[in-house]
């Protein structure tokens, strides 16, 4: 199982010990799938850069901005020192460095219920260091009845795309919301510790579009509202095997709590 980061210096990271090697043979580049998305309709989507990134552009994580100096992002990003981190906005193409906003990150919050072995509450806020203020920002979806069987909340990131999308450039992708028991009659899943309390099962059940490596940590957003963040999976678009996201409502208190500081 496979957690959605980019590489640092050519080593994917994983979800468990002995999963699924980094190079499948493809030349991957973005969402699986998606469409082009702009950071006008996505204003608070933001691509976290890392100065130890395998990427020539330092692509490594997504974000949501949910506050002009806070943001959240995934856990299993935060591997790296608080000062290899850059939180870009407003720059669709991640080449184009003659557009968007940047940021440093002041300093990193890790959910203290994260378990790296069982991908529970995948969830970091980070403190920028440089406000990124007039940026209109997201929401925490708190009920977690938004979590339900039939919705189609959409995923926004900078990430992999098995050749069907441009490379380094914010994509979109509507996921259907497959309701917990399609993850977990999945044992693969159950056993890399999907739970109905704290997890979404998004995607498509024939595969063919999907969050992929570079996504993690980046928004699923539905009716205005953070629902989740992109976590983890098995591949990318694998028939079978849809996303996993980190439910916001299952830890909203205590994010809640950490952003007011």
């Amino acid at each position: 199982m496979l957690k959605r980061a980019a590489a640092i210096a050519g080593v994917l990271l994983l979800a468990t010990a002995g999963a699924a090697t980094a190079s499948d043979g493809h030349d991957h580049e973005l969402i699986v799938g998606g469409t082009l998305a702009s950071t006008t309709e996505a204003p608070w989507a933001i691509a976290l850069t890392n100065s130890n990134s395998a990427e020539a552009t330092g692509r490594y994580c997504g974000a949501a901005l949910v506050s002009a100096t806070k943001l959240i992002t995934a856990a299993h990003c935060m591997n790296q020192p608080a000062s290899t981190y850059t939180a870009i906005q407003g720059r669709p193409d991640l080449a184009d460095t003659s557009v968007g906003r940047t940021s440093g990150i002041k300093s990193i919050w890790v959910h203290p219920g994260y378990d790296h072995d069982k991908n529970q509450y995948d969830f970091a806020v980070l403190t920028l260091s440089r406000p990124l203020t007039g940026v209109p920002v997201l929401p925490l979806e708190t009920n977690p009845k938004a979590d339900r069987k039939g919705a189609v909340p959409t995923v926004y990131g900078w990430g992999d795309t098995q050749d069907t999308g441009p490379a380094d450039t914010l994509e979109k992708l509507a996921v259907p919301d497959l309701g917990d028991a399609a993850c977990l009659a999945n044992k693969e899943y159950t056993a890399n510790g999907y739970a109905a309390a704290t997890n979404i099962c998004a995607g498509y059940p024939e595969g063919g579009r999907d969050a992929c490596q570079g996504d993690s940590g980046g928004p699923l957003v539905l009716n205005g509202r953070l629902l989740g963040t992109v976590s983890w999976g098995k591949g990318c678009a694998e028939p079978g095997y849809p996303g996993v996201y980190a439910q916001i409502s299952s830890a909203a208190k205590t994010l809640q709590t950490q952003l007011a500081r």
